[in-house]
């Protein structure tokens, strides 16, 4: 299998060439790291959005963007769908990397956590990278600093010079757009996390609606997450039949119905405390390859109108 950081390098040499077109900026640290801005001093754009997904599932996945509804309000929708779903969403794509130092912090995703390979995800695959360049996408509000790049070059066991972070905030339009591709990645991580094996899942798509760009990062935390648990769907191409598909949905999860500002505020923000099975898209079909196909959950528009302030 090729690397997956050799393949998110490929695309990231992409968004420097096209910088100016995507509305990004990209500069180096005092320790020649890069950092590429996808929203915190420059505006970014629905492309940007596209092009860092692709780059946070190392290209083995296809990210789209439509225009739909809710409510009465046309809203854009985007779409990802992988025939790669172990090695793409939960290997690359999933947000797993605390990237905390003195003077910063951020929410990690992308290849860069391959070469690290700690996690569970990467014992329930058996896939471990090795490349001499890494790309980490920063969900953050604080530009990326030298120290947080030295963290992730010596995590990844590459030089300061080959690391690249690539930044944005939540509340921007990149945040809306990057989040809403997590709709297959949820559904893939929440099926893996009942204990089947990921492996097991043939292909992912999942879509979701773009939250519009809040003012506050607490605002657009909650409607991104929003966006995918009571507007989220999804379908999984599986090989196998099991009686977990059920719990898959945010539908299963016992604190359904509540959009996430109320349980956030219920527990002081404090991430940790949310159930994890409140992350999952709204409604799933699983589709056993030979045998039959399970629709599971719901959503929820009228939610979504009120969380969107439609």
């Amino acid at each position: 299998m090729e690397s997956l950081n050799r393949m998110a390098i490929e695309l990231v040499d992409e968004a420097l060439d096209y910088a100016e077109e995507l509305n990004i900026g990209g500069y180096d640290l005092d320790n020649e790291a890069t950092v590429l801005d996808f929203g915190l001093e420059f505006e970014g754009g629905i492309e940007a959005g596209l092009l860092l997904t692709e780059i946070q599932t190392a290209g083995m996945a296809t990210p789209s963007h439509h225009l739909g509804e809710i409510g009465d309000a046309p809203i854009p929708y985007v779409q990802l769908a992988t025939d790669q779903p172990a090695l793409s969403l939960l290997c690359s794509q999933k947000a797993g990397w605390e990237l905390t130092t003195e003077d910063f912090e951020g929410l990690g995703s992308g290849p860069a956590r391959a070469l690290v390979a700690e996690e569970e995800e990467f014992r329930r695959v058996g896939y471990t990278d090795a490349f001499d360049l890494t790309a980490l996408a920063v969900e953050t509000e604080q530009d990326p600093t030298a120290a947080a790049a030295a963290q992730v070059a010596e995590l990844a066991e590459v030089e300061p010079s080959s690391v690249f972070l690539l930044a944005y905030p939540t509340a921007s339009l990149v945040g809306s757009i990057t989040n809403a591709a997590r709709a297959a990645e949820l559904a893939t991580f929440r099926l893996s996390e009942l204990g089947y094996d990921p492996l097991d899942i043939v292909s992912a798509t999942g879509r979701a609606p773009v939250a519009p760009v809040a003012g506050d990062e607490q605002t657009a935390i909650a409607r991104t997450n929003d966006a995918i648990a009571y507007g989220g769907t999804a379908h999984l191409t599986v090989r196998e039949d099991a009686d977990v598909f059920d719990d898959v949905p945010s539908t299963a999860a016992e604190d359904h119905g509540r959009p996430f500002g109320e349980v956030f505020d219920d527990l002081e923000w404090n991430f940790a405390e949310v159930p994890s099975d409140l992350f999952a898209p709204a409604k799933v079909t699983v589709d056993v390859v030979g045998g039959p196909t399970y629709v599971h959950g719901e959503t929820d528009e009228d939610l979504l109108v009120d969380s969107f302030d439609l």
